[in-house]
């Protein structure tokens, strides 16, 4: 329920200060990418939005584009999303879609819901926005990092040992210096499971000339709009996928077929013994 509101409480944000025509005027096309987790494997949710440098005039007979160095108010978002999302919640609470369990389960009150949401009324939200610097191609392969990633890659682990996991983070407050953490095995693990998300939810989610009912259309208007070709261009053939054998040799550097004994010839398979059949020992003394 909450990662619905998160969504749902930013696309609200963007779409409505963007049609606002004193910030943009203009009806924008988003995607977002919901990531929950930091470098330390704490619970850190929050959306990655890759939205185009303007949008579609309300008549739809006009681009309209940003300002070369500025898209939308950062601090005007931030508030924008913090009511948007307050108000949701609160909304949420009163028709009983919400849940408290164990630490939480007093929140069950709505005096204590309503004491629980005052610091939060009083916080600032941090909106970080950023023009891509290489490119949109850029843009696309950094967010493509995290659509299909877990919390923590195999090469950041360094040890489990005596109970105790050791892994490599990145401490973005200390200058992105590299740091060890250790932690013991069940608070690691309750960690990592704080970011498997609940069956079935989506993890990328379109909006406004993106969404799928109109996405055609609206693509090929704003095409037309900017001069740009009718359709995009068609992607290269993807390469066939590995067997079996070239993916554990590029996952661990041994290779199946070599032989283990004297590490230059290869092996081949002479012949298949069914399961439970002994095979033939000649005695050749």
């Amino acid at each position: 329920m909450v990662y619905n509101l998160l969504f749902q409480a930013t696309a609200e944000t963007l779409k409505t200060i963007a049609a606002d025509p004193k910030h943009l005027g203009a009806d924008l096309g988003f995607f977002a990418v919901l990531h929950t987790w930091g470098q330390d494997l704490l619970h850190h949710p929050h959306l990655h939005c890759v939205v185009p440098g303007g949008g579609l005039s309300p008549d739809k007979h006009r681009w309209i584009p940003c300002r070369p160095d500025f898209f939308l108010p950062v601090k005007v978002l931030a508030r924008f999303f913090r009511r948007c999302f307050i108000e949701a919640l609160e909304h949420a609470f009163t028709a009983g879609e919400l849940r408290f369990f164990s630490t939480l389960a007093k929140l069950q009150s709505r005096e204590r819901f309503q004491q629980y949401l005052v610091p939060v009324r009083k916080k600032n939200g941090v909106v970080y926005a950023k023009p891509p610097f290489a490119g949109p191609e850029q843009v696309l392969d950094y967010v493509g990092r995290y659509t299909h990633r877990v919390a923590i890659a195999n090469h950041r682990l360094l040890e489990m040992e005596a109970g105790h996991v050791r892994f490599r983070w990145k401490d973005y407050a200390a200058d992105d210096q590299q740091q060890i953490m250790t932690l013991t095995a069940a608070e690691f693990i309750r960690r990592f499971l704080l970011h498997t998300l609940p069956s079935g939810l989506q993890r990328i989610r379109y909006y406004g000339l993106l969404g799928n009912r109109h996405r055609t259309e609206n693509l090929a208007r704003c095409r037309n709009l900017l001069n740009l070709p009718s359709a995009p261009i068609t992607p290269a053939e993807p390469a066939p996928p590995l067997d079996y054998r070239s993916r554990y040799q590029a996952l661990t550097g041994t290779s199946l077929p070599q032989c283990p004994a004297c590490s230059a010839g290869r092996m081949r398979f002479i012949e298949f013994l069914p399961r439970g059949k002994t095979p033939a020992v000649i005695d050749t003394s």
